[in-house]
């Protein structure tokens, strides 16, 4: 039960600052924001300040930002539909950014106490490894990318390996300064003597680590935060090339499944609140890039109407009225809302069968 809670504390923790960040700069834009609501549902506490009425609702699952003229047009003069350009740009994106740097921050509390990060940098080769060589590897090569993906932090090494299929990879290493392509670069796993004793299936590839500094724990954490933006990417680039389907996909049950689960495997309170930490900073940058994906009824798709409304009125001193947008973005809602019931739906599947 408790991790349920902390499911759903942090679903309304991340979307409530998503609003925030709508909010902030909304406010700093001098737009007019009638109501900021913390929660859902019938409101516990509410107070008038200004123009705008702060209030906290009664369900912790989120909250919104009520902009004058966001959803019809206003002859408000600090009205959202009365702004220019990067006005409304700020505002729009504000809520995936904001999200963005909480995942950055969480990452960065985490990384507080550590000592050292491992790196992509090769400091050894198992014995008998083949891949050492005057035209391979060699010792002290820093792996910068991977079949055109970047390295950002050590584990991707093994991420990028584990998804080419053929054997063959294209590589840059860091070498002496420079950097090194190995084109079209065999590689296959086989079987190593483990340092305590047996054997281990792998690459062969020994790599070092480099003690923390606070510098390196911003980098660190930076590099985190973007190597799950590329893990979204690449989720989205598996469904649409069918490499994953809908039965692939998590909402907020299997969310709640998965916290539950990382949490009862911790071996202590304190790693469970650190692992679940961990995964709260990988949904908080989840959020953010799917937000601004172009599609109706998301942050994106508001971006992709402001751009065409703006080329628009350049070419041809007309935009869409925003009624007819407002439509567009209603069916786009509701279309999400039928993917998320399917999704929930085969959430609680999975956890019948």
């Amino acid at each position: 039960m408790v991790y349920i809670i902390a499911a759903i504390l942090i679903f309304g923790i991340l979307i409530g600052l998503h609003e925030l960040g709508h909010f902030l700069a909304a406010k700093a834009c001098g737009v007019r924001v009638n109501e900021f609501a913390i929660g859902m549902g019938p409101a516990i506490l509410k107070k008038q300040k200004g123009e705008t009425l702060y209030a906290l609702r009664l369900l912790p699952v989120g909250g919104y930002c009520a902009m004058e003229g966001e959803e019809e047009d206003s002859d408000d003069p600090h009205a959202l539909n009365n702004q220019g350009f990067w006005k409304k740009l700020l505002i729009y994106a504000a809520g995936a950014a904001m999200n963005f740097l909480t995942g950055f921050i969480i990452i960065l509390l985490l990384f507080i106490g550590t000592k050292a990060f491992y790196t992509p940098t090769i400091v050894d080769f198992a014995e008998g490894c083949p891949l050492e060589s005057e035209n391979g590897l060699q010792k002290g090569d820093t792996i910068v990318s991977i079949d055109g993906e970047h390295i950002y932090v050590y584990s991707d090494v093994s991420l990028l390996l584990g998804l080419n299929k053929d054997g063959t990879f294209d590589l840059v290493v860091r070498r002496d300064g420079q950097k090194v392509t190995l084109k079209d670069f065999p590689m296959e796993r086989r079987e190593y003597p483990a340092t305590g004793g047996g054997t281990y299936t792998g690459f062969g590839l020994i790599f070092g680590a480099e003690e923390a500094t606070l510098g390196s724990r911003i980098v660190h954490s930076w590099n985190n935060a973007m190597d799950f933006v590329r893990m979204v990417r690449l989720s989205i680039q598996m469904l649409l090339t069918g490499q994953a389907g809908l039965k692939d996909l998590s909402g907020p049950v299997g969310i709640v499944s998965t916290i539950t689960e990382v949490g009862e495997q911790s071996s202590s309170i304190r790693d469970a609140i650190d692992n679940i930490a961990y995964f709260a900073a990988l949904i908080a940058v989840n959020l953010a890039v799917m937000n601004l994906l172009p599609l109706p009824a998301l942050d994106g798709g508001k971006i992709f109407f402001l751009v065409i409304n703006t080329v628009a009125m350049l070419l041809f001193k007309k935009q869409i009225p925003a009624k007819y947008e407002n439509y567009i973005h209603y069916a786009g809602l509701i279309l999400l809302l039928g993917l998320m019931l399917v999704v929930t739906f085969h959430d609680v599947w999975k956890l019948f069968t």
